[in-house]
């Protein structure tokens, strides 16, 4: 279960108490406005931590601190850019420039600064997912959240002074040198290491990364030296900034989607990608992204235009059109995500996924020999890989309703032997073997269904109907109405049973309630109007 809320009413501090105290694993993420973090957690520990748009300084904090040579991260970051899924740090110990030890002591600095810095923040949001674990990290820490809690509030105290005087990491200051030597004081090393980097050019942000310390560091030293009158402020990089091209705002909005998308957080997503789209109004990506997130959110006409837009300014990729076309199936438009498929088909013909959704819209218009053939074309493109179980559900279905009742069945089978705890399957199976005459196996599989899952209203249904075809009524009624607790317009049919029970047991009032619920769904149900019209007859 996801666990929301706003950094007003809990801190975050509070919040990384309760994860963990609850020994809880996955990924909390945070938002300020246009900045963005994650926090990992591993049964209550802190495993990982990063800032979206926070500029990766491990390579430079190596250099600045002596432990590689510019040289040799030159030459990591040339290997990097022939193979983007390698690291600087795995490339820099695999070429002997850092031992391992070295690398995984400053990942862990940057995953604790990363924290710190989260602590900093006193409004936004958090949104906890459950079961998430960092992509693509080699290297995962376990650190104690209450040494980082002590420290973190330790932090946050200084902070708030420190940002008395530096309210802005865009603030350019400079050293007052003829007061220092005046002065004759003795400064502290991050001090002495800012002393030339504070020329009245660079913003803190660039002393930071220029400096090989971590911000923390390079503000403290800064507010003491601002402090004793040795360094002033000249201006601000903002203005000088202004100018430069939208590339690196674009890239910013971009990321901050990407990164709350990922945390489930679509309506956050949705703003970052709409700046993206209204910044630049000619480049594809915005529009698949906004289509994305409303397929999530089951806005199936929106989803819809948004690929279109992104098939129009993007291209006719292979993805785009494949979501599009799921789209317009979803909200329907049959014809229309035939041909979308169809097209997607022609440019992506590896993709097996494409060939699902196609025979899946097949099977919706009822035209099962297409759907078996593109499902059957779908299986040959997986090769060994396992078959996902929307495929066996599909062929399964295609195959019933083409009237190949042993290909159904064995299918249904196969199906569960690949995917033994899905219930939708088991449900589908059921069926089948109750048409085939095994009306105990069918019984066994739908119980065994409904304990497993018992919040889908079809297996009670299913299982109601079995009952009911047996002769057991009362069995049936209970069915009957858990399916219809679950899902009151499940269907015209349950309710006419549900109407048949109770008049055999002789509760008339009953029946009539059921027979015309079953006449309100389904006015041209012929039977259930004769019975109400007996009903009334008799009375």
């Amino acid at each position: 279960m996801a666990i929301k809320g706003s950094l007003r009413e809990a801190s975050l501090p509070d919040v990384i108490q309760l994860l963990t105290l609850g020994r809880r694993s996955g990924c909390l993420a945070v938002a300020d406005r246009e900045s963005f973090g994650y926090i990992y957690f591993d049964e209550g520990r802190i495993t990982y931590a990063s800032i979206v748009n926070r500029r990766d300084r491990l390579g430079d904090m190596l250099v600045k601190n002596g432990r590689i040579s510019a040289a040799q991260l030159d030459e990591a970051i040339a290997r990097q850019g022939t193979d983007r899924g390698r690291r600087i740090g795995e490339i820099l110990v695999e070429t002997g420039a850092l031992a391992r030890a070295e690398l995984e002591d400053y990942i862990r600095l940057q995953i604790e600064e990363a924290v710190y810095y989260l602590f900093t923040w006193s409004s936004g949001t958090f949104n906890f997912e459950a079961g998430v674990r960092p992509e693509g990290q080699d290297f995962l820490v376990q650190l104690n959240p209450e040494s980082l809690l002590l420290e973190g509030a330790r932090r946050v105290d200084e902070w708030s002074l420190i940002s008395k005087k530096i309210p802005s990491f865009d603030l350019i200051f400079a050293v007052d040198r003829s007061h220092m030597d005046a002065a004759d004081v003795t400064l502290s090393a991050a001090q002495q290491r800012l002393l030339t980097l504070l020329d009245g050019t660079r913003d803190v942000q660039q002393v930071v990364e220029d400096s090989g310390l971590v911000e923390f560091e390079v503000g403290k030293a800064l507010y003491g030296l601002i402090t004793a009158g040795f360094a002033h402020r000249t201006g601000s990089s903002v203005s000088a900034a202004a100018p430069k091209v939208n590339d690196a705002r674009i890239e910013e909005h971009r990321n901050l989607g990407i990164a709350f998308y990922k945390a489930a957080m679509l309506d956050e997503a949705e703003r970052e990608f709409r700046r993206v789209a209204d910044l630049r109004p000619s480049e594809g990506t915005a529009p698949f992204h906004l289509g994305l997130i409303a397929l999530r959110q089951a806005r199936w006409e929106d989803a819809a235009a948004s690929f279109r837009l992104a098939v129009e300014r993007g291209g006719p990729r292979p993805a785009a059109l494949h979501n599009l076309a799921y789209a317009l199936e979803q909200a329907g438009r049959l014809d229309e995500a035939e041909a979308a498929y169809g097209e997607a088909a022609g440019r992506g013909r590896d993709d097996a996924r494409i060939l699902i959704g196609w025979g899946i819209t097949a099977l919706r218009r009822d035209d099962f020999p297409a759907a078996r053939e593109r499902l059957g074309r779908a299986r040959g493109l997986n090769g060994d890989r396992p078959l996902p179980a929307l495929w066996y559900w599909a062929m399964t279905l295609a195959a019933a309703a083409d009237g190949d009742n042993d290909a159904a069945l064995e299918t249904a089978r196969a199906g569960l032997d690949a995917w033994p705890a899905n219930v939708v399957l088991r449900n589908n199976l059921a069926v089948l073997l109750e048409a085939s005459g095994d009306i105990a196996g069918a019984e066994t599989l739908l119980r065994a269904a409904l304990a497993d899952d018992p919040s889908l209203p079809q297996v009670s249904k299913n299982l109601a109907d079995l009952l009911y075809r047996s002769g057991r009524y009362d069995e049936a009624l209970d069915a009957y109405e858990r399916a219809a607790k679950l899902a009151p317009d499940l269907g015209d049919d349950l309710y006419f049973k549900l109407g048949n029970i109770a008049f055999k047991r002789r509760d008339r009032l009953r029946a009539r309630e059921s027979w015309a619920r079953a006449t309100a769904l389904n006015p041209g149900h012929q039977l259930a109007r004769a019975n109400l019209d007996m009903l009334d007859a008799a009375s």
